[in-house]
């Protein structure tokens, strides 16, 4: 294994490729702990009582970006990483640059891209209920979410992930290919 005992798996992908469904994968499968930037986000408009929607979270997030610097977010998820103690450490939700060039710094550290095809994404967003607005959602409206700042930078990062894993296919098609890239770091 890494030479600190700990592998760290940085997750980016666009919204509903499959980042959570990895996420929950290798916990059950391998043991570990994860992150995620929007659980910060999500504590604070739950503090202050306001809806936990995608906007609300995204506008959140330009807020305090703007206001206590562009790397605020990834400062704090670095910070969580390297304090945790297990041996398998999952930051879920990778977005912008400034979060690998501080998790990238942590000896261990991998980062792995989700994709899936636009279609499927949309069908996933609309099944599940993550945010209050996913299963209302049209596929215009999460057309022109595609174009925001957060899902370009992804496309952007994903280019320098070591792994680039597929998720159009079944369930266990993408264990497999899970189970391959797991392997792969740990041996």
């Amino acid at each position: 294994m890494q030479t600190n005992n700990k592998l760290i798996l940085g997750i980016t992908g666009n919204m509903a490729a499959g980042k959570t469904t990895i996420t929950d994968y290798i916990k059950e499968r391998y043991g570990g702990v994860s992150f995620r930037f929007s659980t910060m986000l999500r504590d604070v408009l739950s503090r202050i009582h306001v809806e936990e929607t995608r906007d609300n979270l995204q506008q959140l997030s330009t807020f305090l970006r703007s206001t206590f610097g562009e790397d605020l977010m990834s400062k704090v998820i670095a910070e969580d990483v390297k304090e945790a103690t297990d041996t398998i450490i999952i930051v879920e939700g990778v977005r912008r640059p400034s979060d690998v060039a501080y998790l990238k710094e942590i000896p261990g550290f991998h980062l792995i891209a989700v994709t899936a095809d636009i279609r499927t994404r949309f069908d996933r967003i609309t099944k599940r209920s993550e945010n209050p607005d996913d299963q209302t959602k049209t596929f215009e409206v999460f057309e022109k979410e595609q174009t925001q700042e957060a899902e370009i930078k992804i496309d952007e990062i994903s280019r320098d992930a070591e792994v680039v894993i597929d998720n159009n296919g079944s369930l266990e098609e993408l264990y497999t290919q899970v189970d391959e890239f797991v392997l792969k770091f740990t041996s």
